[in-house]
């Protein structure tokens, strides 16, 4: 596949004022390299997005900056965005040399589904997702792909060993035995208590209202008054009683 080409200018505008450019449509950028003086520079951000999408940060772009003769083959490095608008920011092109092997980060795609996750025995975990790979310009992947449909149970596991490459052309810069996807123990779910039942308030008797009598203790007579010592008490006559003294008189 042919390498894309990139339109270049030298960029004057440094600093805080860069927010310019981008209001423009511009995106602010920088070359360096082995040996490469470094330079300030300003591409299209439309143009740029969409080479972008087909080269990412392992495909080599020609880099055309105005008032040079030659492109430069360069790589995407360091690429800043908005985190709101997810736009690019800023970009860093890594001039390389075609016959000299270079290392990049080369990002990490699980393909297949793995058995364990879907019959619900396990989650599937990724551990890494990119390595830094060492080959020459042209050879280096887009990706690394790693099949995770043998993953039947927790604590199955992919290692690095297991990717499938063209050893003689990449070289993976990392212990062969690192995991680079696992099977974990589903989550159990925790018990939730019910709540406990609303104590339902005791109705309080009121109190009862209690007759003399009842308040009387029980057994016991009221004293009758008592006659004080030295008076005598009066006789009530009868109306006939009274006739007949009338009449012995």
């Amino acid at each position: 596949m042919k390498n894309p080409k990139l339109e270049a200018q030298k960029r004057k505008i440094l600093g805080r004022k860069v927010k310019k450019l981008r209001a423009e449509g511009v995106l602010p950028a920088n070359i360096y390299g082995k040996k490469v003086k470094s330079a300030a520079i300003q591409v299209d951000l439309k143009e740029f997005e969409k080479i972008y999408r087909e080269a990412g940060e392992t495909g080599i772009i020609n880099l055309k900056v105005k008032g040079e003769q030659k492109s430069r083959p360069v790589l995407v490095h360091n690429l800043q965005l908005d985190p709101v608008t997810d736009l690019p920011l800023h970009a860093d092109f890594r001039q390389i040399k075609l016959k000299e092997k270079t290392t990049v980060e080369v990002p990490v795609e699980l393909v297949g589904e793995a058995l364990a996750e879907k019959e619900g025995v396990g989650i599937l975990v990724t551990l890494l997702n990119s390595l830094e790979v060492e080959a020459f310009p042209s050879d280096l992947p887009e990706k690394l792909e790693v099949d995770v449909s043998k993953l039947e149970k927790v604590d199955d596991v992919v290692r690095i060993k297991d990717i499938k490459i063209d050893e003689k052309k990449i070289k993976i810069k990392a212990g062969e035995n690192e995991i680079v996807a696992k099977i974990e123990p589903r989550a159990k779910e925790e018990e939730v208590a019910p709540p406990p039942a609303e104590e339902k308030p005791v109705d309080e008797e009121a109190p009862k209202e209690v007759s003399p009598e009842e308040a009387k203790p029980e057994g016991k007579k009221v004293p009758s008054e008592k006659k004080k010592p030295g008076t005598k008490e009066e006789k009530v006559k009868k109306p006939s009683e009274e006739r007949i003294e009338k009449e012995k008189k």
